[in-house]
């Protein structure tokens, strides 16, 4: 299997992030025109609890239909948002070595099942001329997470849009995440198991904006 850093390696080809990556969204989509539909997405939920021939007088299923429509406005809240601003600074020092935050949790939601799946980011750029608030980069996470979402296309939007805004010398986005689409149905794979504080069933995709010109000993253990 190799090491993180092995893997990662090799994902290091030069490379730009895709201009399309937001195949799953209507783009843009004006968050100030918008707000979550609540009572239609709450009708819809309640229609799905009547054909499963649930009894909606029983007091536990009183509100679910509200209760579950108020549960994904926050779920999906990243499509009615706006872009996240990054505050950046000018790399005045020139400085060259890679920049890293690890452990960036997230929560997303699979397209394909509307099940969970959820994990960590790990981000790591070496600056060109500008350097960026770090907890700005977990907003992105968060932004493009909270939304219908495939794990690939999460990691190509989160590189894509620090790559416009940053236009760093390199910069890799690494997502690692368990899938309860997998973990309760299908191959029922559960992923409880760690290994180095990770789930051993995680899926990890990396995408590379450009080899790293840092020099190997910034990159040993980043994401180790």
């Amino acid at each position: 299997m190799g090491t993180a850093n092995q893997r990662l390696s090799a994902a290091l080809e030069p490379r730009r992030a895709g201009t399309n990556v937001h195949p799953l969204h209507r783009q843009p989509l004006d968050a100030d025109a918008r707000e979550f539909p609540v009572d239609s997405a709450a009708a819809a939920f309640r229609g799905f609890l009547e054909s499963l021939g649930l009894d909606l007088a029983d007091p536990n299923l009183a509100g679910t239909d509200h209760r579950v429509a108020r549960a994904y406005e926050e779920m999906l809240g990243g499509l009615w948002r706006a872009e996240p601003e990054l505050s950046t600074f000018p790399n005045t020092k020139r400085y060259g070595e890679m920049v890293s935050v690890t452990d960036i949790p997230f929560y997303s939601i699979c397209a394909h099942h509307f099940l969970p799946f959820f994990g960590a980011a790990h981000v790591a750029y070496v600056p060109g001329e500008r350097l960026v608030g770090l907890s700005k980069l977990a907003r992105v996470i968060d932004y493009y997470a909270r939304r219908p979402q495939l794990q690939e296309d999460l990691t190509e939007e989160v590189a894509a849009l620090l790559d416009e805004r940053l236009a760093p010398t390199g910069l890799i986005v690494s997502v690692e995440a368990r899938h309860l689409c997998m973990e309760m149905r299908g191959v029922s794979s559960p992923g409880v198991n760690g290994d180095n504080g990770r789930p051993r069933n995680s899926q990890r995709r990396a995408a590379a904006t450009a080899v790293l010109r840092a020099a190997p000993r910034s990159r040993r253990g980043i994401f180790d």
